[in-house]
């Protein structure tokens, strides 16, 4: 192989990209139309989601989709306007809900989550970024016994995924996390769950790490490939063309039209989240919190609690309806009574989302100096450290420490 990389993408799963490549001894460089980290790495929950192995489509799901669709408090909405496009990867994503499809996404997401720790320890060891990440867990909540009920077959799916558990009532629960509030009546312990209190601040200073040990950070916005014998021999920017010997395309929902470049089609969308922080409040959460009955996560940030949530189809770089980040406020202060004042922000972002719930991980199907690394939904923040190894592995020719089959981008 050729001794340079050029990653597209500067989010959290092409910093990783960048940082296992250079520790291989390539040298590499990141292309990025703007800051590192800024994108959906922003804005998410902080979660290192290891105990999220149960895909989004499960049995059953063809019953909930309509309905939520109509209710304004649903935590999916669907621009209307985006329906003939959307529609078909709302066909892929219910097909994936037969049980056989369940069991065999859920290994494959946790045939990645398993190596969490592995994929990151080395790189935020090296960055000297530990700082910026806690262990207290998380814990699920259920304001209702039909939610509970509901979440049965999800949370057997975990636990036959090794994923430890425990059941609470909700006064345990409050015991645990005193700003609950008081209609929570059971809830769900997940003490092996870590979380970083900045996602921004984590890329960031990974993405400084990689320029210190010799990387390239290019501001560009990549819109196209010159093609020789072998593959790209140059990425065409808006800030003119750029040689390449091998490249990684981890940019996020922007790699599908970069992947359809390169002969690949992939029913990739933008499953797009928002969040608000709550800044200056007179108290802290002990752990990360995610409501069953009110699709919401909550978490302590560095500079205030963030409340995440919410599922919208629609085009990545459509204008944000933050109509829908108050939404979330409303339901995280349900939730947490001991919030207060207006949030000092609200944010929206793409998550990359394929319609099994897997990402992409693999060689290009048509170019041998192509790799992807793209499509991780709501865990590119999890699967970003063992990502970036395994992408390193099959630059050197090694075996790779997942079976990739399941993620290969033409499964499609």
């Amino acid at each position: 192989m050729d001794k340079t990389f050029t990653v597209i993408g500067a989010g959290i799963v092409g910093v990783c990209c960048a940082l296992h490549l250079q520790r291989e001894g390539f040298k590499v460089r990141l292309v990025e139309k703007g800051e590192p980290g800024m994108k959906a790495s922003f804005g998410n929950s902080g979660s290192f989601g290891t105990a999220s192995c149960v895909p989004f489509a499960l049995p059953g799901v063809l019953k909930k989709v309509p309905k939520m669709l109509f209710d304004p408090e649903s935590p999916l909405k669907l621009r209307w306007g985006h329906v003939p496009a959307a529609l078909p990867w709302f066909l892929r994503f219910i097909a994936n809900a037969r049980p056989a499809r369940v069991e065999a996404n859920a290994a494959a997401r946790n045939s990645l989550l398993v190596h969490t720790h592995a994929g990151y320890a080395p790189l935020i060891e090296g960055a000297d970024a530990s700082q910026w990440v806690d262990h207290n867990g998380l814990m699920m909540v259920f304001e209702s016994e039909a939610a509970f009920e509901g979440a049965a077959y999800a949370l057997d799916l975990r636990r036959r995924n090794g994923v430890h558990m425990d059941i609470l009532d909700g006064n345990e629960a409050r015991q645990m996390e005193p700003a609950l509030s008081k209609s929570v009546i059971k809830a769900v312990s997940l003490p092996d769950v870590s979380r970083t209190i900045d996602p921004f601040r984590l890329t960031d200073s990974l993405a400084k790490d990689f320029v210190r040990r010799g990387g390239e950070i290019v501001q560009a916005e990549v819109r196209g490939f010159e093609i020789g014998d072998g593959g790209p021999t140059k990425i065409l920017t808006d800030r003119g063309p750029l040689d390449v010997e091998n490249v990684v395309i981890a940019a996020g929902v922007w790699s599908r039209p970069l992947a359809k470049q390169l002969g690949t089609s992939v029913p990739l969308e933008a499953e797009r989240g928002y969040h608000v922080m709550f800044a200056n409040q007179d108290f802290a959460l002990k752990r990360a919190l995610v409501s069953a009955d009110r699709n919401v996560s909550i978490a302590h940030m560095h500079e205030g609690i963030r409340a995440t949530g919410v599922a919208e189809f629609a085009a990545p770089d459509a204008p944000a309806d933050m109509r829908i980040a108050d939404m979330v406020k409303r339901h995280a202060m349900a939730l947490v009574p001991g919030l207060k004042g207006e949030p000092a922000s609200r944010w929206m972002g793409p998550r990359p989302s394929h319609p099994d719930s897997k990402p992409v991980i693999g060689r290009a199907p048509r170019h041998g100096n192509v790799f992807f690394a793209f499509g991780h939904d709501h865990l590119g923040l999890t699967m970003a450290g063992i990502t970036g190894k395994l992408i390193a592995e099959l630059a050197t020719g090694r075996p790779t420490t997942v079976d990739l089959a399941p993620f290969r981008p033409d499964r499609f």
